[in-house]
């Protein structure tokens, strides 16, 4: 059993800096399916070496208090997000998906269901804050002492969850600060709790509620 530490965070960088150049180069030429996918495959490599040498206790434990965390943060951070965007200009007016004729496409429930609320969350808050936080953490402990370590893990991570959807796209004032501060929400709920499932629930209400607004807007809008 060996922990999460200078191996795995490197392993980590290396292989979602790569998934992000390659995704970069494929979608223009093949769409944002695609890149999307070649980042989870970047995503999944660190976490599966991780789990592999070892599994930080408690991690994986889930708890009925996390659902509530999940419902309860996630819907306060959506509130936020549309204040923000408020605040930055909008209009206000719920969001929408494209339609042709009142359909919304073959691969909607796949790719705009499926793909943004159950698979990217647990995806990525296994990267970032579990992988990508636990190895900050481990590295910190010691030299700089617990708490600070802690603070350093969540920053550290929640820049890099910042940093990678910036690049794929994510470049309004609004939507930066609103997913800097999922991050650092979801960052700060394992630190605390020392498991991932909050983290992950929260992701899930964020993404699916905006799925939610976004039938909304364009049905009834």
């Amino acid at each position: 059993m060996q922990p999460w530490r200078s191996p795995v965070l490197a392993v980590a960088l290396v292989s979602v800096g790569a998934a992000v150049l390659l995704g970069s180069v494929l979608a223009p030429l093949f769409g944002g399916v695609v890149a999307t996918a070649v980042l989870w495959l970047g995503m999944l490599v660190p976490i599966v070496f991780a789990l592999v040498r070892s599994r930080p206790a408690g991690l994986l434990r889930f708890r009925f208090l996390d659902l509530l965390w999940g419902v309860g943060l996630g819907l306060i951070l959506r509130m936020v997000q549309g204040w923000l965007a408020v605040g930055a200009g909008g209009s206000g007016a719920l969001p929408s998906y494209p339609s042709i004729g009142g359909s919304l496409g073959e691969g909607f429930v796949f790719v705009d269901v499926v793909a943004p609320v159950l698979i990217a969350p647990v995806i990525e808050e296994l990267f970032f804050h579990a992988v990508v936080l636990v190895s900050v953490y481990t590295l910190l402990r010691r030299p700089v002492g617990m708490p600070m370590a802690g603070v350093a893990a969540v920053v550290v991570s929640a820049a890099l969850f910042l940093l990678v959807h910036s690049v794929l796209g994510t470049s309004t004032v609004d939507g930066v600060l609103a997913l800097g501060l999922l991050g650092l929400v979801c960052g700060a709920l394992v630190m605390l709790t020392g498991r991932v499932w909050p983290a992950v629930l929260v992701h899930v209400v964020y993404n699916g509620s905006y799925v939610v607004l976004a039938l909304a807007g364009t049905y009834l809008g």
